[in-house]
This record gives structure tokens, C-alpha cells and sequence, in this order.
């Protein structure tokens, strides 16, 4: 029983090693986790150094939430700092829930659990002209209808990552 045991953690180690291994067009991923949700003065920070290159880059916000996640947008501000001190920052808004239908209230995003992953746009063929580090952070602006401060907490978010992919086959 135990050589069993065994023998499918390393078939299991070896079929996650290569759908690790195959991702070609990966250049950065990195998650943050989140003990008790997302509170709102918490901000995010990705670090990373780049090369200049010519080559078109996709960015890409990932969220890994819960059913406890009780809202069917998510609203972000991301800032980008430039090696060379340019910051540019976006307000950005992302569906996270099936907004009617049969579906209605459910959470978008892939997963076999009640933890769905989503990955979600931030930067399309996005070119870096400066080398050295860059440093991306994102913070949670969710509101509630009808209210001007933002929500203290959101529950249900457990991760927040950062990826940057190649549009090139490696």
C-alpha cells in the first residue's frame, strides 16, 4: 500500500512538473496570497526586471476567489513604474460573476472547486523600451451601489497574480 501510495505522489510530481515545464510563453508569475480577504489600504507589489526588447508582451491580472466573494465586478487600480520613474496608472473594472440567466451569481473564472481562477486582461502587445526593474501595483477599489467609501474588506479573494507572457514560441 505505502509503494502505491508511493508511486502516484511521483506520477502526480511528474504530470504537474510538465504542464509547469510546457508553459513556453511564460516570462513572470507571481501570486500573493491573502490570509482574511483583501482589505482596502492593502496594496499589492510585483517587481521585475526587463530587458528593452521589440517584442510585443501580454500582461495579465489573475484572481483566484471563493463563494465568498459577494460582488459580480472587481475594480482595480494598477500603477506601472517605468525604470525611468514614468508612472502610468488604470482604473480598471473586471466581471467576476455571470450577471443573469441560469448562471446568475456565479463566479466566472476556471477550477474544479469553489476556487475559480481568472485571468483577466491588463496590457495587450505591450513593448518595454527602458531596461531594468519595473515594479506594478495593484490595489482594490470596490465600492458598493450607492456608496462613496470603498469596502473595507472583500471577502473571497484569496490570491492576486501578477504574469507577463510572451506572444513569441520559445
Amino acid at each position: 500500500m505505502k509503494r502505491k501510495i508511493l508511486t502516484n505522489s511521483f506520477l502526480l510530481f511528474f504530470v504537474a512538473f510538465g504542464f509547469i515545464s510546457c508553459d513556453k510563453s511564460q516570462v513572470f508569475d507571481e501570486y500573493h496570497t491573502f490570509e482574511d480577504g483583501w482589505k482596502k489600504n492593502s496594496v499589492i507589489n510585483f517587481t521585475f526586471d526587463q530587458e528593452v526588447s521589440k517584442k510585443p508582451y501580454n500582461l495579465f491580472i489573475n484572481v483566484r476567489d471563493n463563494d465568498d466573494y459577494e460582488f459580480s465586478n472587481l475594480f482595480l487600480i494598477v500603477k506601472l513604474e517605468h525604470p525611468d520613474g514614468l508612472i502610468k496608472v488604470d482604473t480598471l473594472e473586471y466581471q467576476m460573476a455571470y450577471p443573469d440567466g441560469n448562471m446568475q451569481g456565479e463566479l466566472l473564472g476556471n477550477g474544479f472547486s469553489d476556487i475559480k481562477e481568472s485571468k483577466l486582461w491588463y496590457k495587450e502587445n505591450m513593448v518595454f523600451t527602458k531596461k531594468g526593474k519595473y515594479k506594478l501595483s495593484i490595489q482594490q477599489a470596490v465600492r458598493q451601489t450607492g456608496k462613496i467609501q470603498g469596502v473595507e474588506k472583500l471577502d473571497g479573494i484569496t490570491e492576486i497574480g501578477f504574469r507577463i507572457e510572451s506572444l513569441e514560441k520559445q
